[in-house]
């Protein structure tokens, strides 16, 4: 096995093709199996296995093809979870939209685990729900069966009802979803896409113990192993780098925290404010899976809706705020605010004075009542060591929450754990978040807080010295192709805190009509990126992270980062991430060749 297999978060775009992401790995890996010429190094070319870590990786890939080659099951229909909740929600997600029912049997009591009144309530799910025994004979199911067994071996799928879907729960290592039934094989892109969105794979590290299992070793599983003195060491230093005192609440991932933020603000909503409208304003263009996963939660909840706020490309994010938090006011509806500061990934940085009147005034109902005062729910990805919610930062006059993916700096990506804080206004909201953190089984993992523990106290050490390499990187473009449009921090933000380590590069290009320009700007993009990672192969990556520990990574925002959002709002230029530890002069040599190409 190579050992990027259990370290890698994000992939590498220079052997991943998307339309082909989810069968082209093992097609490749069958094949080497065919030739009998398994090694690290055969292993280690083969295509890169669906895009994040969060959807699936190598390990991953192989559990699930093992699994369905001993049930004689097509091998994407079987599929594995970190969280032992994800794939029952899947499930009922997809059967809400085509309006089909839902049978929930389980063999043991699954209440640790699905609080099936708050899934009805909250996430509008509509299900019946039966325990059974082996040798029960219980009727016909006019709907979707799903059979939920805490007792079966990895692998095994012990079945009496003929279900249509089998989910095996194994402690701390997560669940595995077998679809059953061929003719059910239209699901199997919707439960891959809440893997995508509102959770994560079995992580590389548990895949590996499951392999390990299903190929004869004697493993005891635990049922939680997360590690106290782990967990407190990461809180201690969240505390510490965000200057909160609210306890942190720590995510397998970036977007399972998102999630559980977003379904734990819409249970609070619906508590304190009953039959009103719910609005989630969201930037068309920031990271695709924020943006898509904010359309997928407002797409099953008939209470909530999206509302655009225009950030970028000649947009001021204070106007576009005041102005919707303005209307929404007028209809006296319940404002949430999800925004990244600084933007992905024009890096821009609003006026945070201006922001802090936009979010302090008080507005007025049509009716001349006092109107809701919204909830800010910062991205600080980029920037997780600026201080936005202690007493005198920008976002300390409303609720707010900040949240940051463990896949970039917090972890230097070794790990995808995220994590999320609140200011004193926002302490109460936590509680929320943290029952539907619990509920969707979406804690980070123990390996994970290990990882974070070990990474986090270096952090701001990391993002100072990163930010100087980028810094230096950025000036000497400038200089020597001043043509070109860079997007990145003033020394003025810098001096206030903002010191990202990633800039974006819009080249300059030529042509006769605009159609051309922007041909000739997207062949230059790649020529670039191709460049860098033949001639730096140890360093330059085509890949979408950030905050690495080694290197620079290279990506186009429109094709990676923003997959699922609007062609019209998406960014065709370079992005690059610089880490702090790099060989900036060869890297500043290969740039220079790049320029004399053009």
């Amino acid at each position: 096995m190579p050992a990027d297999w259990l370290k890698l978060t994000t992939h590498r775009l220079d052997i991943y093709e998307e339309k082909l992401a989810k069968t082209q790995f093992l097609e490749h890996f069958e094949s080497l199996l065919k030739s009998n010429s398994i090694d690290a190094e055969q292993l280690n070319q083969l295509p890169t296995a669906y895009d994040y870590i969060r959807l699936g990786h190598p390990l991953s890939s192989i559990l699930e093809w093992a699994i369905a080659e001993l049930n004689q099951l097509p091998f994407d229909h079987v599929i594995s979870f970190s969280s032992k909740t994800a794939p029952i929600l899947a499930v009922l997600r997809k059967n809400l939209f085509l309006s089909r029912k839902t049978q929930l049997l389980y063999t043991e009591n699954i209440s640790n685990f699905f609080g099936a009144e708050l899934v009805r309530e909250i996430y509008g799910y509509q299900f019946d729900m039966k325990k059974v025994s082996a040798e029960e004979e219980i009727p016909d199911f006019d709907g979707s069966r799903v059979l939920i067994s805490q007792s079966s071996a990895i692998g095994e799928i012990q079945d009496d009802f003929n279900s249509d879907f089998v989910i095996t729960t194994h402690g701390s290592l997560g669940s595995i979803i077998h679809i059953t039934k061929k003719e059910h094989a239209s699901y199997i892109g919707e439960i891959q896409h809440v893997r995508r969105r509102e959770t994560i794979a079995m992580t590389p590290a548990n895949c590996l113990i499951a392999l390990e299992i299903l190929a004869g070793k004697s493993i005891k599983i635990p049922q939680d192993d997360r590690d106290v003195n782990y967990k407190d060491d990461v809180f201690v230093s969240i505390a510490n780098i965000t200057s909160t005192d609210v306890k942190p609440l720590v995510a397998s991932s970036g977007l399972s925290i998102q999630y559980a933020i977003m379904m734990g603000l819409i249970h609070d909503a619906m508590e304190k404010h009953p039959g009103k409208e719910l609005k989630f304003i969201v930037p068309p263009n920031c990271y695709g899976g924020t943006n898509d996963q904010a359309r997928r939660v407002a797409a099953a909840l008939p209470h909530v809706e999206i509302v655009d706020l225009p950030v970028d490309a000649g947009n001021d994010m204070n106007q576009s705020l005041d102005r919707i938090l303005t209307e929404l006011a007028e209809k006296d509806a319940v404002p949430f605010i999800i925004a990244e500061i600084p933007t992905n990934p024009r890096v821009e940085v609003p006026d945070l004075d201006r922001l802090k009147e936009v979010l302090s005034q008080t507005r007025q109902t049509k009716n001349g009542e006092t109107a809701i005062e919204p909830v800010f729910i910062l991205d600080q990805t980029f920037c997780p060591n600026v201080h936005f919610l202690g007493e005198e930062n920008t976002l300390s006059v409303v609720p707010a929450i900040a949240y940051a993916s463990g896949s970039k700096f917090p972890s230097g990506g070794e790990c995808t754990a995220g994590y999320c804080v609140a200011n004193q206004k926002a302490e109460e909201l936590m509680d929320k978040i943290g029952l539907h953190l619990a509920l969707c089984d979406n804690e980070a993992t123990g390996q994970q807080y290990e990882i974070l523990a070990r990474q986090l106290p270096s952090m701001n050490q990391r993002i100072q010295d990163a930010y100087i390499n980028t810094r230096e990187f950025v000036n000497f473009i400038q200089v020597n192709l001043p043509e070109a449009k860079i997007n990145f921090v003033s020394e003025e933000l810098a001096e206030r805190g903002f010191t990202p380590s990633v800039f974006s590069l819009d080249l300059p290009t030529k042509g006769n009509t605009p159609e051309e320009k922007e041909a000739h700007k997207r062949e230059l993009n790649l020529q670039l990126i191709d460049l860098m990672i033949t001639k730096i192969p140890d360093e330059s990556k085509f890949c979408v992270s950030y905050g690495q520990l080694k290197g620079c990574y290279w990506t186009i925002p429109a094709t990676s980062t923003q997959g699922t959002t609007k062609e019209g709002d998406k960014d065709y230029i370079v992005r690059a991430s610089v880490s702090h530890h790099i060989d900036l002069e060869k890297h500043k040599k290969v740039f220079m060749e790049f320029i004399q190409r053009m």
